[in-house]
């Protein structure tokens, strides 16, 4: 299967971001900027050893902003021809019309633009013909259905996609690049004594040759999920908790919200004027490094055309900086920091010992595998979810628990983290390794 985002070649699509700025000026619009998304790929799902679902995309858009002094309008359109294109433009500088000035609105600064657009070895497309990627589902699934004590499936599906991404504005910038993205996801059910679990695994990747193979996929997902049977609940306490590498994440996503622009100038965050203060422990530096090969987050300029910079955002504990675009950093009278559109490639640095070593450190408490629901206020900081994990004794696991939920305040829970693991989890723009926290109330019985 050809996964080329075609009909539209990218020297095309340039050409109608070109004419989206132009237009823009002929209508009177004193600034523009247009971006295009074209995405083309394949995603097909095998349940119980068949086929279930195969579906192709072939996904467009265009949006255009436009600036009218300090006025500001935007539209988008689906339709790449020239009259629906020429539509959107008239919207735009209509809406601009109508809406109220703004002293912070417009481009980022010109001399803010990436003027170079490195190769950051970002496409590898994967021309797999539908019948082959359910054969990939297929065995990931068997694999999975054919562990003891697996006894139901929810299916496991594939995901391949390319994209072609334009952006340009009326500062004579112009970048593009093309990227894809593969997947490979398991659930399945364990049953033990009328009990039954379900549980996951996934891997994903811009190029094939990094993505976890079907079986291991798989088999991974079955262990994890028979490893949860006989789940306890555990009586109400506080005790360290470990969070696995990929929940410990969700804690460093928790904290790039607290440190976005937006919400530092809506006062919607519990680390407002936080700049060059200690948020963390000492045992913790964040980086963030847009210019990985192959990189899930890696892009040499922001969603503006601001070029993107490799930075310590946390250095031993101390905040050393915030994540902006450039309506945000007008705000807050800064500069952008290369972030409209989100960060890229958040990395937070590794410790001395594997998942193993950490729970020895621990000796007696939670192990997190799992959290449930959305029960985190970035504005104060406090932090409640349901979660699922092992309890852990003399420094190994003792049983599996379930209904519990685990709660503190971020800003606390921040300052309590005593140990980094090394065993680093890849599948995501945020990379982090398991975490060791001293002392969370856990709610249980």
């Amino acid at each position: 299967m050809d996964i080329q985002p075609s009909p539209y070649s990218k020297e095309k699509l340039e050409n109608l971001v070109q004419l989206c700025l132009s237009e823009a000026k002929q209508l009177g619009a004193s600034s523009a900027e247009a971006s295009i998304n074209v995405e083309h790929g394949l995603s097909v799902t095998a349940r119980m050893g068949e086929a279930e679902t195969l579906e192709h995309h072939n996904d467009r858009g265009l949006g255009v902003t436009v600036y009218v002094g300090q006025k500001k309008g935007s539209a988008s359109t689906t339709n790449f021809k020239p009259t629906s294109i020429k539509e959107a433009v008239t919207a735009a500088c209509n809406i601009a019309s109508f809406t109220e000035k703004d002293s912070c609105a417009g481009l980022a600064d010109a001399d803010r633009m990436a003027t170079k657009v490195e190769d950051l070895d970002l496409d590898h497309p994967w021309g797999l013909s539908p019948e082959e990627a359910l054969e990939i589902a297929i065995e990931c699934e068997n694999t999975a259905r054919d562990a003891d004590k697996i006894s139901n499936s929810e299916g496991a599906s594939f995901n391949t996609s390319r994209s072609t991404t334009i952006y340009a504005n009326t500062h004579n910038f112009l970048g593009s690049y093309t990227s894809t993205r593969h997947s490979l996801t398991c659930i399945v059910v364990a049953e033990q004594d009328g009990s039954m679990q379900r549980d996951y695994w996934y891997s994903t990747a811009r190029d094939p040759k990094n993505l976890e193979s079907a079986i291991s996929v798989g088999t991974k997902a079955a262990e994890r999920t028979v490893s949860r049977l006989g789940a306890r609940k555990l009586s109400t306490q506080t005790t360290p908790v470990i969070f696995e590498a990929n929940m410990a994440r969700s804690l460093l996503s928790h904290f790039i919200s607290a440190i976005s622009g937006g919400a530092l100038y809506r006062k919607a965050s519990f680390l407002i004027d936080h700049l060059d203060k200690k948020v963390f422990s000492d045992q913790i530096t964040i980086s963030e490094d847009p210019f990985i090969k192959g990189g899930l987050g890696s892009s040499s300029f922001d969603a503006e055309g601001v070029a993107t910079q490799a930075r310590t955002l946390v250095d031993a504990g101390i905040l050393k900086g915030y994540v902006l675009s450039s309506y945000s950093a007008r705000r807050l009278g800064m500069q952008s920091t290369g972030n409209a559109g989100g960060i890229h490639n958040l990395a937070l640095q590794k410790g001395e010992d594997n998942l193993e070593e950490l729970m020895q450190k621990m000796q007696k408490g939670l192990l997190v595998t799992e959290l449930i629901g959305h029960g985190v206020n970035t504005v104060t900081g406090d932090y409640s979810r349901g979660a699922v994990g092992y309890w852990i004794e003399n420094g190994e696991i003792q049983y599996p628990v379930d209904e519990i939920t685990i709660a503190g305040n971020l800003k606390e829970m921040y300052q309590k983290i005593i140990a980094v693991g090394n065993d680093i989890d890849q599948r995501s723009n945020i990379v982090t390794p398991s975490l060791l926290i001293d002392d969370l109330m856990v709610a249980g019985n």
